[in-house]
């Protein structure tokens, strides 16, 4: 029997993808039925590009109301510990990069919250794991496609 995939995020993470969900079935809906109503209204079908396009948009939406539904059904809820000693899932880290001496600010999240863009590291990313259970002062080395990275937990916050 294949193992259940379970998607760790939030709670917060949680009820935003019910609320994504609550939007798409009722507001989006009815605007793609009404987009498809009205291009009916334009006559011949086989030659109606904006009831095409309309049915392709209801075809996205039902795509996408099913993937939040199977995010919100296998949804593993994380909470963030309140240790500080340690890198854990919330954990507020800043790292320095030893060969450029740099300094960088990351949060631990689960995988259904990354944007690296915004500093917010998935706890499954070699990076996220990388850190995960070290302390402020200790080396990390992160295995990555360009080579081994090297840094140092400067500080942990909650």
């Amino acid at each position: 029997m294949a193992k259940e995939t379970r998607y760790r995020m939030s709670a917060e993470r949680l009820e935003q993808l019910k609320e994504e969900l609550l939007y798409l079935q009722t507001v989006r809906e009815k605007e793609v039925a009404e987009q498809i109503k009205e291009a009916r209204s334009f006559g011949d079908l086989s030659e109606n590009s904006e009831y095409d396009e309309a049915k392709t948009e209801q075809g996205k939406l039902y795509s996408k109301i099913a993937e939040i539904k199977d995010l919100i059904a296998h949804a593993e809820i994380i909470e963030a510990t309140d240790e500080t000693d340690k890198v854990g899932i919330g954990s507020k880290v800043i790292v320095r990069d030893l060969e450029f001496d740099e300094t960088d600010v990351y949060k631990i999240v689960g995988s259904q919250e990354a944007n690296p863009m915004k500093g917010k590291i998935s706890d499954d990313s070699p990076f996220g794991r990388g850190l995960f259970g070290h302390r402020v002062g200790e080396i990390v080395e992160v295995h990555a496609p360009q080579g081994v990275l090297r840094f140092e937990i400067v500080k942990i916050e909650k």
